[in-house]
């Protein structure tokens, strides 16, 4: 019995041997796993290098795009800007010609001129409506050159001095900013 105790003893040192050196390989190869997992989950510059690259060429090819898009738009922005505009003014051009035709056959000056007045409102009336205000200036006004444009100076009365005696052409503004001056005499000092 006591032989049988001693093998008993010795199988379960044996078992016990076996059992550590079977834990010691499995600890071995999770550390080995993990050791792996940690340089894998690690890029490489190479790695860092390629992935900034293609964001670098993601992100130019993109911005060409939006660039092309942008001055697409706005050339066709500035080809059909004025659509309205010369939509508006042809009844205008057709009361011209109805005019012109009239007047050929007619002897009426007073008529004809009621016409072309009436075609003048309609004109004003539509480039109005787009924002075009004409600059209203008046001999004795004081010359402005943010708003009036002098193209001679007359020698004129005391009052008159600095100040605008005649109105050549009218000028016109467009919401705030000036499209055309007004060209005007001025009176000149003595």
């Amino acid at each position: 019995m006591k032989e049988t105790k001693e093998k008993v003893n010795k199988d379960q040192e044996i078992v016990e041997e076996k059992e550590i050196k079977v834990e010691n390989e499995e600890l071995k190869e999770t550390e080995e796993q993990e050791e792996t997992s940690e340089e894998s989950s690690e890029p490489t510059l190479e790695e860092q290098l390629g992935e900034a690259k293609d964001k670098y060429l993601r992100l130019y090819s993109e911005f060409e795009n939006f660039r092309r898009r942008t001055s697409k738009e706005k050339l066709d922005l500035i080809s059909t800007a004025n659509k309205d505009l010369m939509a508006d003014l042809i009844p205008v051009l057709d009361d011209f010609e109805r005019a012109m035709t009239a007047s050929e056959a007619s002897e009426d000056i007073k008529a004809l001129r009621e016409g072309m007045v009436l075609i003048q409102n309609k004109l004003n009336k539509s480039l109005e409506s787009r924002g075009l205000n004409k600059i209203e200036v008046k001999k004795g006004d004081s010359f402005d050159d943010e708003k009036h444009e002098a193209i001679t100076q007359i020698p004129a009365e005391k009052k008159l001095e600095g100040k605008i005696v005649d109105v050549v052409e009218p000028g016109y503004t467009l919401g705030e900013s000036v499209v055309r001056f007004a060209k005007v005499v001025v009176g000149a000092k003595q």
